[in-house]
């Protein structure tokens, strides 16, 4: 297991307390140091931690308590996606760590499945320093990570793995949905934040994001995410659509 080492970046103990703590997840060290150099950059993101494998990721985040998990998915012994499975079941009130994948086009398949294990979003690892960490803070807030140039290419290309849906009675669940939380769920599974859902429907933001918290009740969904993965999975989307 990776030593923790001290939280840098931060000019005192009251900022390391308020500050984003992370621990970094990735089995090469020259890209987690990387990582750590731009995240210490950050007046309000402090690094607390650093692990090789999902096994340590697991152990390093009940003992360090950080607030985003940004985890590699293919690594060796225990996988990102086991080791997010397990970092979401341990999580309680008190300390829910969000987990943040890291992913390349050649491994999307992936992706799906550590949604499913309960991630809070995907992150491509050749993005720009800014679109770290600004999805660090993101993820932290409680929101989600689906950018359309990302979700929607993944979702269109495994489509095929998603389960075949039929002309039937709709699935449980959708049916709770009123006519505008409905429309409101259709553009989250395109990738449209609340602001762009706003403009689209001529409503304040305010209101959508009632809305979307409306959808993820009624769904029983831990976040966007989860929002995108279930209208591919019911049929209110589909693959190539606008």
């Amino acid at each position: 297991m990776d030593e923790p080492e001290p939280a840098r970046g931060t000019q005192g103990r009251g900022e390391v307390m308020s500050a984003v703590r992370v621990l970094l997840v990735d089995d090469q060290p020259l890209l987690r140091t990387g990582f750590r150099l731009i995240l210490e950059a950050e007046a309000d993101i402090a690094v607390v931690g650093e692990a090789g494998d999902g096994a340590a990721a697991v152990e390093l985040t009940r003992s360090l308590l950080p607030d985003v998990v940004l985890m590699d998915i293919r690594m060796p012994g225990t996988n990102g996606i086991e080791a997010t499975r397990r970092i979401v079941r341990d999580g309680a009130a008190s300390h829910d760590p969000k987990v943040l994948i890291l992913t390349t086009f050649d491994l999307d398949e992936y992706v799906i499945e550590a949604v499913r294990a309960g991630a809070s979003g995907f992150l491509l690892k050749d993005s720009p320093p800014e679109d770290l960490v600004q999805a660090i803070r993101i993820v932290a807030a409680g929101d989600a990570i689906v950018a359309p140039s990302v979700t929607r290419r993944l979702l269109d290309k495994f489509a095929t793995r998603l389960p075949a849906v039929h002309d039937a009675a709709p699935p449980p669940g959708l049916d709770t949905l009123t006519e505008r939380e409905r429309e409101v769920l259709t553009h989250v599974a395109r990738g449209l934040s609340n602001a762009e859902i706003a403009a689209e429907l001529v409503v304040s933001e305010t209101t959508v994001k009632t809305h979307v918290g409306n959808v993820l009740a009624k769904l029983g969904l831990r976040d966007r995410v989860q929002a995108v993965v279930y209208a591919y999975e019911t049929g209110l989307s589909r693959p190539g659509q606008n």
